[in-house]
Parts: C-alpha cells; sequence; structure tokens
C-alpha cells in the first residue's frame, strides 16, 4: 500500500468520524474461559486460542503463555502497524524491520511478598530497527507519531476497570 491508497482509505472514515464523533468510538473486545485446567485462563484470539498461566517466576511450570509476554505482544503489534501506516503516510519506504518490546516486572509485587514492589511490567522500550533510507530527523517523527497513535501503547497509562459479577 502506497501513500494515496492509504490516504483513500482512511479519507471518507476521517470525515464521517469528523462529522459524527460518536462513530469514531469503536468496541473492541476479548473473550475467554476456565476451560483448561490448573491456574490458567484461555483466551480466544485471532489464530487460535492461547492459555495463559503463571510464570515459572509466580509458581508456573513455564508451559503456558505469559501475561506479560502477551501484553508486550499486543503492544508491538499495535506499535509495528502504527509506524508503517505513518511511514507509508509520510512516504518513507522501509525495505524490512526488526521489531522488539523489552520490560520487566517484579515477582515480589505480584506474589505480594513486598507491598513496596512494583506490581506491572515496568521500563517499556519498544525499538524499531529499520532498513530505510529515511535521515535521523525522519526517524524521530516516525517514533513520535508511533507513541503518540498506538492505541495499546496509550492505553498503558491507564489502569482497567475489573469487574467481577455472578452469573
Amino acid at each position: 500500500m502506497d501513500a494515496s491508497t492509504l490516504r483513500a482509505a482512511q479519507a471518507p472514515l476521517k470525515d464521517r468520524y469528523r462529522t459524527d464523533p460518536a462513530s469514531a468510538r469503536i468496541p473492541t473486545t476479548a473473550t475467554g474461559d476456565y476451560r483448561d485446567p490448573e491456574v490458567t485462563a484461555t483466551v480466544d484470539g485471532f489464530a487460535g486460542p492461547v492459555r495463559a498461566g503463571l510464570h515459572a517466576a509466580a509458581g508456573g511450570d513455564g508451559h503456558d503463555a505469559c501475561s506479560a509476554d502477551l501484553l508486550l505482544q499486543a503492544l508491538l503489534g499495535c506499535a509495528g502497524v502504527t509506524l508503517r501506516a505513518v511511514a507509508t503516510a509520510m512516504g518513507v519506504e522501509i525495505r524490512s524491520a526488526d521489531l522488539r518490546a523489552e520490560g520487566w516486572w517484579d515477582a515480589r509485587g505480584t506474589l505480594g511478598v513486598d507491598r513496596d514492589a512494583p506490581i506491572g511490567v515496568q521500563d517499556v522500550v519498544v525499538t524499531v530497527v529499520l532498513d530505510t533510507d529515511a535521515d535521523d530527523v525522519t526517524l524521530g517523527r516516525l517514533a513520535t507519531a508511533t507513541e503518540r497513535y498506538c492505541v495499546v501503547g496509550r492505553s498503558l497509562g491507564v489502569p482497567p476497570r475489573i469487574s467481577v459479577v455472578r452469573r
């Protein structure tokens, strides 16, 4: 997809959202259940079910997906697509890219060992290494725009509300 094709695809959407802001509120959902045994939650994903479980550092056996890894994978997917869309709109050619998201979490916090230990993935950094002829100023603009428009990245600053109800 080139910049003109992307603009053509997005133009009617942008027009609709300007004239009808309520139509821009797009619902998004994830579903899952406890279909699998042990301390796990199986989440239905685009590529099929993913069984999340305790990380080995929290008492798991290492056979299930770690939720922190899944979080970084969602972030990396969003940041990668966002950057590619921004680059396309700017006319920046990308021949190839290596994408990586890194962070850390403190098992003491999630296990309740130390009330002062942080809970959650900390110091998250997304690194995108591009094969491109773009200059450093353009790469900086790509990074800034990606931070601004990445839905998952922007969501990390606001903890979700968790509701538990009886069936």
